[in-house]
Order: C-alpha cells, then structure tokens, then sequence
C-alpha cells in the first residue's frame, strides 16, 4: 500500500482502526480532500520551480501536520492530502494545517505556498521529472508543458463500486455549481482571462477530461475506461479525467471538478455539500430513481458557462437547463441536498458558507477586486497567500 492509500484509508484521531469502513457503520461517509497549491516567490511572488527541494525529488513524499505533501505535474506546483473526515470542523483543520505544512515546506527554500488555481502573473513551468510525466509530455506537448493549474478532489466513500456509479450518474447536473462555487482563476499569464475559472478551461484541452455520459453500471463505467485507454490517447485509468470518477486508490467518489478555494472555510463548506449530495444522490440509486440523462454536450454548456461567469452572473440551471441568476442554481443545489447533511449543525454551516460566497464572490471575484485596489497582479498574488493561510473562525464547528 502506498503511502498515499495510507493517508486516504487510515481513521482520525479515535476513529478506531479500519478507517472510511468505520464512518460507513456509523452511517457518516468519510471525507478526504486534495488541494493543488501553488509555490510562489516570497519576494515576488512569480511561481517558482522548488518543489524537488521543498519536499525531495519524486516519487517521495513527506507527512507534515497530519497532511501528506506531494508532487504534482509541475515543479511550481504541491499537493496535500487530508486523511479521511466526519465533520466539517475537522475540515477546516485540516485544510488549515495542510496548507501550513506545504507553506513550511516552501519558507526554507524561498517560497510560499498560494491557493491560486491558476496564476496571477505570467510564468514559465516546469514539468516534475518521472518517467509517466515525461511521456506525457512527448504525447501531449504544448497541453502538458502550459498545464499549470491547481484543482480541489474530494473523495467521499461509498459502499462498492455499484453504489459509486449509482451516484457518479446522478451528480452530473450539479457539477456545474460546484464548478461556479469555487471557481479561483481569472487570471492566465498575467493578463485577465475574462473567466472566473480559466483553470477549468485550460485543463479541458487534455483530451480524456471533462463531462461523462451515464454510465449505467459498474461493469459500464470499467467498459468506458477500458474503450478510452484501448484508443492509446490515455494512458491508464489515472489519465480518466472525468469531473468526477471512482477513486483508483480509495473505496470513494473523487469529484474533480472545482478549482483549489481561496479560502479554508470555502474548501470544507464545499467538501460538506458534496458528502450531501453523494449522499442524495445514493440514496436514489438505492430507491431505483431514475437517472437525469441530460446529454454530455448540454453539460459541457453549463460547463462552460460556470467557468465563465462563476457566481457572478448566470448558470445553467441543473434542472430545467435554462439560463438563471446564480443565486438560484445555488440555492436549488443546496435544496436538493439538505435533508442528507450529516447533521443539523452541517446543514447550517454550509447554509451560511453559501450565502458568504455568494454575499462577497469566489476567489475569481477576490482577485479582481484585489487587482482592482492595487493595480498589480504582484498585488492579487501576494494577497492570495495571505489569504491562504488566514485561520477562520471555526469555534464549536462541528
């Protein structure tokens, strides 16, 4: 076992020994978050390729503060793995204490770490040297050698790979929301991409990535995957990069789909509505719902159009698939999964986590109001680090 199957599988702090498996008795789905970050500067605050020496060269990886640090595709780039969680409290810890592992890991080497899901300034990146990345980067060129994006996955655990596809088929319609929630890049090589997510939009240039069909089955999902690896474009199943797939390391559901959050509370508020609607969405596999089939091609829209507008215009609504303000595919995602919070204090912690996006705007709306006060995307940049590491108030979360 890996260390990452490890950090992914082993319980908290008094969980008892048998990690994810332990919650599901208690009917309470684990929670495990990756966030991407990105090295910067400490002067400059311009991506910086230090990861190598932050953390050793890869494959190696270091366990600080609970969190395990590793390499990501490129060298400006950390990623910190949670191990699995119940509440939302414990989130927001972990956030909190991974992303100052990552930061300690950067200050010796001139660094700091940034959660910017693309950045501010205009740089040059450097891919990670492994054999799997340098094939890569022979195969897909200019794609792999741009590809500096940083996202945020949260596994969630279910009870088979069943149950997984079950839920995978009806989260589709509210990828979206997730998507526009959380979205964190306007900014691409230094100039305004007119985006909220522009992380979304350059990782959809790898050819596997993206919206997914109903799958139907667990024997249909494993058929899908093996028809795209049997083209030669993928890989393997690690290059499936779906906005949201079964884990290939974890009994979970790994949604993909969100831009690493500016802030700490928006992460966990994200993670904690995503449990919910895991939840919501296995509960009707289990009653025999049928599933939303709304077309690949009418998701790639919505898509689109929350990477665009994020929470500052109007989504696709999941539902009716028409044009609405924000605020109301929001709200809409929230009611349909409220009754599946884990409590009553979950529900109204994300209540309020979504009315406080919604209220001040995502980490794309930050940004620009940042760039706006200061005139410099140096500015945007070093405010997003400081924000990054800003300890919210979490006093008797649960």
């Amino acid at each position: 076992m890996t260390t990452r199957e490890v950090l992914m599988t082993r319980p908290s702090p008094g969980e008892g020994a048998s990690g994810i498996d332990v919650a599901r008795d208690r009917g309470i789905r684990r929670i495990g978050v990756e966030e991407e970050l990105l090295l910067v500067d400490a002067e400059t605050f311009r991506p910086v390729p230090v990861v190598d020496d932050a953390i050793g060269p890869a494959p190696g990886s270091v366990v600080a503060h609970g969190a395990l640090l590793e390499h990501e595709v490129k060298r400006e780039q950390i990623e910190v793995v949670s191990p699995p969680l119940s509440t939302y409290g414990e989130l927001v810890e972990a956030i909190v204490d991974g992303r100052r592992a990552a930061d300690e890991a950067a200050r010796p080497v001139g660094a700091r770490a940034a959660a910017l899901a693309t950045s501010p300034l205009a740089c040059d990146s450097h891919v990670v040297t492994t054999p799997r990345f340098d094939r890569m980067r022979e195969r897909f060129g200019l794609t792999m050698d741009e590809q500096l994006t940083c996202g945020f996955h949260v596994h969630v655990s279910i009870d088979g790979r069943e149950e997984g596809v079950g839920v995978l088929d009806r989260i589709r319609p509210w990828l979206p929301v997730l998507l526009a929630l959380s979205a964190n890049s306007p900014f691409w090589q230094g100039a305004d991409s007119t985006f909220a997510s522009y992380r979304y939009q350059a990782w959809g240039r790898w050819p596997s990535a993206g919206t997914y069909e109903p799958f139907g089955s667990a024997a249909g999902y494993a058929a899908a995957v093996d028809e795209m690896i049997a083209t030669g474009v993928a890989f393997d199943a690690g290059m499936v990069y779906f906005d949201a797939r079964l884990s290939n390391h974890a009994p979970t559901v790994e949604v993909r789909v969100a831009d690493v959050c500016l802030a700490a509370e928006d992460a966990a508020t994200l993670a904690v509505l995503i449990r919910a609607l895991v939840e919501t969405a296995a509960a009707g596999w289990r009653a025999g719902e049928p599933v939303d089939d709304v077309a690949g091609r009418v998701l790639r829209l919505a898509s689109w159009r929350a990477s665009r507008s994020g929470v500052g215009g109007e989504l696709l609504h999941p539902l009716s698939r028409r044009p609405v303000p924000a605020r109301e595919a929001v709200h809409d995602l929230y009611r349909h999964a409220r009754e599946r919070f884990a409590t009553t204090e979950e529900e109204v912690r994300v209540r309020h986590g979504l009315a406080e996006i919604l209220r001040r705007g995502a980490g794309a709306d930050l940004q620009r109001a940042e760039l706006a006060r200061h005139g410099t995307t140096a500015a945007v940049a070093r405010r997003a680090v400081d924000l990054t590491h800003r300890v919210p108030e979490v006093a008797g979360a649960p």
